[in-house]
This record gives C-alpha cells, structure tokens and sequence, in this order.
C-alpha cells in the first residue's frame, strides 16, 4: 500500500495548524508501517524541507508550488495530481479537496473543519467559494472522509450532502512532550523578561476572528474585574482580521479595562506554554470550533479552563472545565470566578482529560482507515 498525503495546502513561510497535525501525525505512522506500506508526502520544493526525518518508509512527490503560491499550487492539484499520482503506483490518496480527476485508486478526505459555511467571515472570499464547491464533491468522490469531533459530523450532515458510512471519527491530541505542568513561578519570570506579562492573570490564546468572541470575553472580564483582585487579561494571538482588533481594543477602552489588557500578539506555539503555566485561568469562549485544541492545551499544563457550552467545546472539555454561553458575559465572568476558586481538582481532572489525547492514537487510527479503503478497493477487484 502506497499512501500520498498531501501538504501542500501550508504554506512554508507562514506554518498552519494543519502542519502543526502532520508533523506529530507522520513521524507516529512511520513507526507502525508494514513492510509492504510506505508514505509519500506530496510536497514543494520550498515545503520539503519542513518534512525532513520521518524514516525510511517515507518519502517525497515533488509538486512546483505549495500555498505561498495559492492559485497556482490549486491548479497543480487538479492538474498535475492525476497524471503524476499514478506514474508514482499511489494507491491511496490522502487529502483535504478531491481533484476533478481522482488521482488514486482510493482517496481519503480530512475535514478539519466547515469555516467556509459555518464561519465565512475567517476565511478570504475566493478560498471560501473553492472550498463551497469543493467540499459538497469531494464527499461525494472520497472513500472515506476524517473528522475530528461529533460536533463536525453534525456539520458536515448540515451542510453536504454525505453518505454518514464514510465518515470516521478520529480526534486530534495534544504533544504531551511539549504542553506539560512545569514551574508557575518560572514561567512567570519568563513572561516578565520576554513580554513584559507581570501578575496573576487571566489567559486567552487564539488568533483573533470574531467568531473566537475575544470581544465576549472582554465583557465578562470587565464584569468580573472587581472580584479578581487585580488580575489582568493576557490576550495571545495574532489580529490577523485588523478591523476586528480595532474593535476590540476600542471595545476595552469603553468598557474600561484598557489599561488592564495586554495584547501579546502572535508567538511561536512553544512559547504559549509559560503563558498557559502561569495563568490562573484559561478562557476559551469561542462561538464555534470543531475541536477545540488550546483547551487540551491548557488542561495538559495544568491550567483551569472555561469555555463554551456549544459547539465541539463541551466534546473536548469532556467535563473537566467550567462551560458558560458565549453569548452571556455575566456567565462567562462567573465561570472565570468559579475556575479561579477551584483549586487543584479543576487542574487534575483537566490533566486526566488531557491525557486521554496522544499523537500517536491519532496516527494509529488514521492509518487504519488508509489500510481500510486499500484493502475494500483491492476487495472489489
């Protein structure tokens, strides 16, 4: 079985969540490859080397463009994938939007998520009409399709047209290795030194789109302010939508907390982990998300967490946070009040929740499915 995954939806200069999955998720399957398996990472020249190291059951399909060239890495999908696919004896085809021309035997789709109907606003105009015409076809032509909650699949059945058999839920973890309880007391030093972060706080970290409700979150902390002894709100996360910053930062000026915000901006996904050490809470009020990963985060470094009570984030939190409406201020500054006052067991049953989520069952299940649609495909012969 020859599987090709691929990449080239990330663009190098600017790595997304989704590189974040597959560099956790191939080096795992490596280690579970049969003699007979191997992975080909469809990648670009620029991409390539972002992938190095995997093992000797992995290797390279070199494509001209990834997505800093968007346009044209799009028509090489369509283009290229179904003539050069087969000249490499692929058998399966690992991807987010099927080909006009299925380029495999069998191909298997990742939604992450269904932004492009449920959350228009985060995605730019034209990536979100290919993914509207894109993602109703490829349901259609996948063999299997991989989603990461039961929240998504109730998504997915809402707004395309599926066959439920395909779907297979398989959810995302968290590097264990890396978002774990360390010092608070370091971790507050650190921030002190690098972002200039002193005193307890409250923590929010997302890039900031409006369906993430950082500006409910503002509203909930100015009405649990006078109950949270000088606590500041430590928002980390880049503003990537300008306008909605704006908005935000004039919202905290009206409401009177400006002086008690701190907006850190973007950082390397290493360097939220001191931020998560050293909070007192972790507030994730987000009005939709299909997993929901920054709550596991949290949880995995002992941080308490509030989050919604819809979406995937009841899913994820697995009852090991406090859930509040995203839509009630009053009900998110009440739950921050709850989460700061729990003290250890709030931070030990979100270690144990955390725990439940690893990399390597998330590699394990997924490579079950490419063996699933080789072995139907080879059956049907």
């Amino acid at each position: 079985m020859r599987v090709a995954i691929n990449l080239l939806t990330d663009d190098p200069a600017n790595p997304s969540g989704a590189h974040w999955f597959w560099t956790r998720v191939i080096p795992e399957m490596a280690t579970h490859l049969k003699d007979d398996e191997e992975l080909r990472l469809v990648v670009s020249p620029r991409s390539k080397t972002m992938h190095r190291g995997y093992g000797a059951g992995v290797g390279y399909v070199t494509f001209p463009w990834s997505n800093e060239r968007r346009n044209l890495r799009t028509l090489s999908e369509h283009l290229y994938a179904p003539v050069r696919l087969p000249l490499g004896g692929v058998d399966v085809f690992s991807t987010l939007i099927a080909p006009v021309v299925k380029p495999a035997p069998s191909l298997v789709a990742h939604f992450k998520t269904m932004h492009a109907f449920t959350a228009p606003e985060a995605i730019g105009r034209a990536a979100r009409l290919y993914r509207r015409i894109g993602y109703p076809r490829t349901a259609k032509v996948a063999d299997a399709i991989i989603i990461n909650s039961e929240s998504l699949r109730s998504e997915v059945h809402r707004h395309l047209d599926v066959d439920p058999a395909k779907l297979r839920l398989i959810p995302e973890a968290v590097d264990h290795d890396l978002f774990r309880p360390g010092d608070p007391q370091e971790a507050r030093r650190h921030l002190a030194e690098r972002y200039g972060v002193r005193g307890p706080f409250v923590l929010f970290v997302s890039s900031l789109w409006p369906y993430k409700n950082c500006d409910g979150l503002l509203r909930a902390f100015a009405v649990a302010k006078p109950d949270l002894d000088g606590h500041r709100l430590v928002v980390v996360g880049p503003g990537r939508d300008t306008a909605y910053l704006s908005e935000l930062r004039s919202l905290a000026a009206q409401l009177g907390i400006a002086d008690d915000v701190t907006w850190v901006g973007g950082v390397p996904l290493e360097e939220t982990v001191p931020f998560y050490r050293a909070a007192d809470v972790f507030v994730y009020p987000s009005h939709n998300e299909t997993f929901g990963l920054t709550i596991l985060e949290a949880m995995a470094c002992g941080c308490p967490v509030v989050t919604s009570d819809r979406s995937a984030m009841p899913e994820t939190a697995g009852g090991a946070g406090f859930l509040a409406d995203p839509d009630d201020p009053e009900a998110i500054g009440a739950a921050i009040l709850r989460a700061r006052a729990s003290g250890e067991d709030l931070r030990s049953r979100g270690l144990a929740r955390a725990a439940q989520f690893t990399w390597a069952q998330t590699a394990r299940e997924t490579l079950e499915v490419y063996r699933e649609v080789y072995a139907n495909r080879k059956a049907r012969r």
